[in-house]
Parts: C-alpha cells; sequence; structure tokens
C-alpha cells in the first residue's frame, strides 16, 4: 500500500484539475498554504512537505546548500519579467541604463526567481552592469544560510517596497508589484510585447516555479517521479483543452489564451528537453548574480531518469 504523500501546490489553471480529483494521482494529501511561497520558506528550512512547489531560483540556492529535494522537470509558473521593474518618476531615471550607482528594491529577498530573471534582462537586453547597483531586499531569504554578495544591502528589511517607492526612498524596484500611482510606472514600456520579442528572439519563455520532491521520498518510491509527471501533464492537457473550448473563462485564462497565441502553442512545455534553453539561461543567471557559487548542470538538479521524460510518452 502507497503511503499517503502530502503536497503542497498553488492553485492554478493547469493544476486546478488535478486537485479537484479529474486526474488521478494516487495517495495525494493536497495541504492548501497561502500564499505559496511560503510553504517554499517552510520546505528548504525544514522539509516539511514531501512534494512542494518551488520557485526555481530558490530550489538552486537551496540545492547549494545541501538541502536533500529536487526537481522534477514540471513547471508551473512562468513570467515575463519585462513588467517587474519599476521606477518613481522624480527619481531622473530616462531608462534601464540609469539605474546604475543607484539603490534598487527586490520585492522579498535577492534570491527571488523574478528578481534573477529580470536582473539578466536589465543585463542581456539593455547592458545594465548589475555590479554598480546596489540591491535591497525586504525580506530575508527562503534559504537561511544563503550569503549574498557584497551589493546587496538588508538595511530596507520589513518595509513596504511599494510605500519606499511611492515616497521616493528607492527610486526604482524589482518585484511583482502592484502600485496605482502616476508617480510610478514600469521601466520598460510595452513590457508585454517586450517580452514576446524576447521569446521569439530566444526561445525563452521564462520559468518562475517548478515541483520539487524531498530525496528520500524518491529513493525509497522512484516510479513516483515518473507518475508525478504524468499526471501533471495530464492535469495541463485538461487546462489547455478547456481554454480551447472558450467557454467560460476566467480573466486570467483569457491571457493564457492570448499566450497559446502570441507563442504558438503550449506556454507551459513540461520536460527538460522542451525548456533546455531556459533552464541553461536560469543556471547562468544563478550562477553571475551569486546566487550559486558553483554552476549546476541538468543531472544535477533533476529526478534521476527525468531527463528523458517527455510529454505525450507512455508510461513505464
Amino acid at each position: 500500500m502507497k503511503p499517503r504523500l502530502t503536497i503542497a501546490i498553488g492553485n492554478y489553471g493547469l493544476t486546478n484539475p488535478l486537485k479537484a480529483d479529474m486526474v488521478r494521482c494516487d495517495n495525494l494529501e493536497y495541504i492548501q498554504v497561502d500564499p505559496i511561497t511560503a510553504a517554499m520558506r517552510r520546505m528548504v528550512r525544514a522539509l516539511e512537505f514531501d512534494i512542494c512547489e518551488m520557485a526555481f531560483a530558490t530550489y538552486l540556492c537551496a540545492k547549494a546548500y545541501g538541502k536533500r529535494i529536487i526537481a522534477m522537470p514540471v513547471f508551473l509558473t512562468r513570467n515575463f519579467h519585462h513588467r517587474a521593474i519599476f521606477y518613481n518618476i522624480h527619481s531622473k531615471i530616462r531608462g534601464p541604463k540609469d539605474l546604475e550607482g543607484r539603490v534598487v528594491g527586490v520585492n522579498r529577498g535577492y534570491t527571488v526567481t523574478t528578481g534573477l530573471w529580470a536582473r539578466g534582462i536589465l543585463e542581456s537586453e539593455y547592458g545594465v552592469d548589475l555590479t554598480k547597483i546596489t540591491w535591497a531586499p525586504t525580506d530575508d531569504e527562503h534559504v537561511s544560510e544563503y550569503q549574498p554578495p557584497a551589493n546587496v544591502d538588508y538595511s530596507y528589511r520589513g518595509e513596504d517596497l511599494a510605500g519606499l517607492l511611492l515616497a521616493g526612498k528607492l527610486d526604482a524596484a524589482v518585484g511583482d508589484l502592484r502600485i496605482e500611482s502616476p508617480d510610478v510606472r514600469p521601466l520598460i514600456p510595452d513590457a508585454r510585447n517586450a517580452g514576446v520579442s524576447y521569446f521569439k528572439k530566444t526561445g525563452i519563455y521564462p520559468i518562475n516555479h517548478g515541483l520539487v520532491v524531498k530525496s528520500e521520498v524518491l529513493e525509497s518510491h522512484p516510479q513516483l517521479s515518473r507518475e508525478l509527471f504524468d499526471a501533471f501533464s495530464s492535469s495541463k492537457k485538461v487546462y489547455l483543452d478547456r481554454l480551447k473550448g472558450g467557454k467560460d473563462l476566467s480573466a486570467a485564462d483569457e491571457v493564457t489564451r492570448g499566450l497559446m497565441a502570441d507563442l504558438g502553442g503550449d506556454p507551459f512545455p513540461f520536460g527538460v528537453t522542451a525548456n533546455k534553453r531556459a533552464l541553461e539561461t536560469l543556471l547562468q543567471l544563478a550562477l553571475d548574480q551569486q546566487v550559486i557559487r558553483t554552476k549546476f548542470t541538468l543531472e544535477d538538479i533533476f529526478a534521476p531518469g527525468a531527463l528523458d521524460f517527455g510529454e505525450g510518452q507512455e508510461t513505464a
């Protein structure tokens, strides 16, 4: 008899069919944690769940500090982070290069995945020297052992990033912020189309959250790796089929449906092969930005055998 396995994942279009038991994966006990980022912290600090959604940069950082978790090639959230960079219009910032020499806030921790991708975009697309910026997180890191580079300043820890930006105490900020004020604007104009153009140039739709399993659980139940991959793939298919039908869609569903058109198909591919460029870029960004100090290979970070998993394959 299979043991019950606790799993903490968010409520998304591609996970809801699984959580609603429209797709079967036996012996999973869903634990609701809001926000899901709190579950990630509990996982990397105390291995509290058997299976957990995990921000990918947090996972790499945890892996670097020897946490006994391993990733599955299942990617639950993605975003174009051109939209995640903001500035106060009174700061005399006019473009990305003007961030150099400034203190730029980071929502939550320096190792947050949105910050990792946004900084990478600033460097690769706009020529920004990231070492000339002081990065100011507003919280501590999920991985408590993490040691940041010298240009990370935690003196704003515990403060509200949106409030700091609105008050002009910080000139710019990176993160998933919702600010309704004429004094704060996105740094990159027409960010959505900039993101789609980035995809067309690079083939990368940035990965944010993946899925991790306790190492000891997979060691005891190696078949779980394939079972989870197939279950999440089936759940996603139910969702994408509903989007294609076009009935009773939410605003978020309509956004995803638009992405399907912009990206030319499934915006959430699973498997290492389909995401190799994004994953290798993410690994390099983590190394360049000192989220990790030694570069991992794809074999290092995914469950044994999982590099060969692809959607539409028959279960072994």
